[in-house]
């Protein structure tokens, strides 16, 4: 027997979501080297502007290289010069340079060499393509201050500016008092369709079939096998648990009076509630 579960969800206003600069791949430098230069070696050497605007177009010429060309266009793949201009390389490193500031001046959260050493590990031990990393470190002559800068920095510096950003209610407070407004005026699931965010229903259906969307199920059907069912399950069972939690304080807490209890069905197959709405949830990109 297949289980069903519903999922609707309003999204609102999507923050900026600041792109993620892909590094790609990952190769291996000699553990020694890397110590040298986390120990301070390097530490006193400085780029300037021009110079990573040229590290990064070795970068993207590796990138550019591995590429694939589509057989079908009549044309043949032109040179990275041709596709990228030296403004869009400037803008690139102006970009990650802009980000790493920024880190340092608003949230007081500047760059380390044991962040960009981090980095540096987590690119070569989580790449799925080692030639292309290898390119990478070679263009850049193999030098692991250059690589820091040049590579770490870039991927880091976006990465932690978009979560830094993304929950920092300094910046989002209006719209979190907005998006809460909506739903206490519209507080069912029938009503959602009414808010003015993105409205989306989403199947979550237990099945060891390996195709999504399959036997009729609606477009956005998603099957899920045993494992991944009982992790969403879990997984809202604390969403929930927690809107129920406070609720039920709050109730208890108004002018010392006792209520009465006014559980919500529960589904006998997962112990969730039913046509419930669970408290606002945010992540990176959206409430």
């Amino acid at each position: 027997m297949q289980k069903k579960s519903i999922s609707r969800s309003a999204f609102f206003s999507p923050r900026v979501l600041l792109a993620v600069f892909l590094c790609g791949a990952a190769c291996s430098i000699a553990t020694g080297t890397l110590l040298g230069f986390f120990r301070g070696e390097g530490s006193h050497r400085a780029l300037t502007f021009a110079e990573r605007v040229a590290y990064q177009r070795a970068i993207e010429d590796v990138y550019w290289r591995h590429r694939i060309w589509p057989k079908e266009r009549p044309d043949s793949k032109p040179s990275l010069g041709a596709v990228m201009s030296q403004a869009q390389l400037e803008k690139k490193v102006a970009d990650y340079l802009r980000k790493s500031q920024a880190l340092e001046d608003y949230w007081q959260r500047p760059l380390t060499a044991e962040q960009l050493r981090a980095e540096m590990d987590r690119m070569a031990k989580h790449t799925k393509q080692t030639e292309v990393l290898r390119e990478l470190f070679a263009a850049l002559g193999n030098d692991p201050f250059i690589i820091a800068e040049c590579l770490a920095r870039p991927a880091l510096a976006d990465r932690l500016l978009a979560n830094w950003y993304a929950y920092d209610q300094r910046i989002h407070t209006e719209l979190t008092q907005r998006v809460q407004a909506e739903l206490n005026a519209h507080p069912t699931i029938a009503q959602f369709q009414h808010l003015t965010g993105s409205y989306t229903e989403i199947e979550l259906v237990k099945s060891n079939r390996a195709h999504k969307q399959a036997n009729g199920y609606p477009a956005l059907a998603v099957n899920l096998n045993g494992r991944e069912w009982k992790d969403t399950v879990q997984k809202l069972a604390g969403v929930f648990n927690t809107a129920t939690d406070k609720a039920s304080n709050h109730k208890q807490a108004v002018a010392g009076r006792s209520f009465p209890s006014t559980q919500p069905t529960v589904s006998a197959d997962t112990g969730l509630p039913l046509a419930e709405v669970s408290k606002l949830q945010e992540d990176v990109r959206r409430y």
